[in-house]
């Protein structure tokens, strides 16, 4: 019985080594991955089928004044810079849309650090983890999100690059393009390990 508890107790740990070992490489690819996008953060009012719908005409606009706002062949630093300081008029973006819809919702813009879940768009996913970001809030900011990369401009919508784009121009090494898109096979499986990974650490830290 001793014995048998022994083994189990070396599989166990044999388990967890492995998990935290690929969890840590992962975590490092996620900080990379981190530090070359600008992550889009639109929370609607509410999860009203309207409000939920505005969201949508709000990051349409947005996404497109922001579009204007980078320099060409803008870095990351710029990018970055240059929504920093146009803040109020991405605010004014989304208001407008509001208001052209009647509602008197306040639209908020701001950049933050904050943290994402795995998520998959057409055709790559980024794993979950923190990451710098445009937030744009509307009205109580009590719906439904919406998440997507404001810089490189990947974005459905007001999108102009694609991650082959992207690379091309220099913002994702290939193997970054390969690991967020079918390139590298069950990369979502792993941004879904990793995410569960980091849960049950949070969970053994309380």
């Amino acid at each position: 019985m001793d014995r048998k508890l022994k083994c189990w107790e070396l599989s166990l740990m044999f388990g967890l080594l492995v998990a935290v070992a690929a969890g840590s490489w992962l975590g490092q690819e996620q900080r990379e991955l981190a530090d070359s996008v600008i992550r889009f953060h639109v929370i609607a009012n509410s999860d009203s089928q309207a409000d939920q719908a505005l969201k949508l005409q709000v990051r349409d606009r947005v996404l497109a004044q922001a579009e204007t706002f980078y320099p060409e062949h803008a870095t990351l630093s710029e990018a970055r810079s240059a929504l920093e300081a146009h803040l109020d008029e991405l605010a004014q973006a989304g208001q407008a849309v509001v208001e052209e819809a009647g509602y008197p919702y306040q639209v908020t813009a701001q950049l933050t650090n904050c943290w994402f879940p795995t998520k998959e768009y057409e055709g790559f996913a980024l794993p979950a983890g923190n990451y710098n970001a445009l937030r744009i809030v509307i009205g109580e900011g009590k719906g439904q999100n919406w998440w997507c990369v404001a810089f490189p401009p990947l974005c459905l919508g007001a999108a102009s690059e694609t991650v082959e784009e992207a690379t091309q121009a220099g913002y994702f090494t290939p193997g970054q393009a390969a690991l967020v898109t079918e390139q590298d096979e069950g990369y979502v499986l792993k941004f879904k390990s990793m995410e569960l990974l980091g849960q049950l650490q949070g969970l053994f830290s309380e």
